[in-house]
């Protein structure tokens, strides 16, 4: 069977004219020989640093591509977290408006008010899912990384700089801050030790 000349992809133009191909003289000399061999060194120790630069590149690339898909998914959904944080104050402004004893209200009202406190506590469970906590204040040293003083309160039995208000619950979202809790700060009390850390 007849191999194909055109196997291979390449046109069969015909014959390669030898005057076509950059081949080097052959060296005559011992000392041309050893030219020879410095320059293809030389060439082949160029070729391997670009080859691990290459490499090095790559990785690179392929870490900060794995950085960045790990970034996402932490915090991809923040914009939709911060959303969903004012449905949960609403719930909490209307839980903090209920009576003490609800044994006292209508059993039909008393069912509502026991739905509302299911639902706030799923939509809490669901934030805390995917990422999202609460931060804890009250009775915490102020601390203006997780807190914004809205107001202080004169109080002298509670170490000046101690939070004893929590206006608007603060949240982290893995970790990072998402929203500052919105506080009332003590003062005229004795001084915070400074042990007290504030721990959220």
């Amino acid at each position: 069977m007849a191999s194909d000349p055109t196997a291979g992809g390449t046109p069969a133009d015909g014959p390669v004219d030898p005057d076509d191909i950059d081949i080097p003289p052959r060296p005559e000399s011992a000392a041309e020989w050893q030219r020879l061999v410095e320059q293809l060194q030389a060439e082949k120790a160029d070729l391997q640093d670009k080859q691990l630069r290459a490499l090095a590149e790559a990785q690179n690339v392929r870490r900060r591509a794995q950085q960045d898909v790990e970034k996402e998914r932490k915090f991809g959904n923040e914009r939709f977290a911060r959303d969903v944080l004012s449905v949960a104050d609403n719930f909490g402004r209307a839980l903090s408006a209920l009576p003490a004893d609800l044994d006292s209200l209508d059993p039909a009202l008393r069912n509502v008010i026991v739905g509302i406190q299911a639902t706030d506590r799923e939509l809490q469970s669901v934030l805390e899912r995917h990422g999202v906590t609460r931060i804890e204040s009250l009775g915490k040293p102020f601390n203006a990384e997780f807190h914004q003083a809205m107001m202080e309160v004169e109080n002298p039995d509670v170490p000046s700089g101690t939070v004893v208000q929590e206006l608007i619950p603060g949240y982290l979202i893995a970790g990072r801050l998402l929203r500052a809790a919105m506080v009332a700060v003590s003062k005229g009390g004795p001084a915070s030790s400074p042990s007290a850390g504030n721990e959220n």
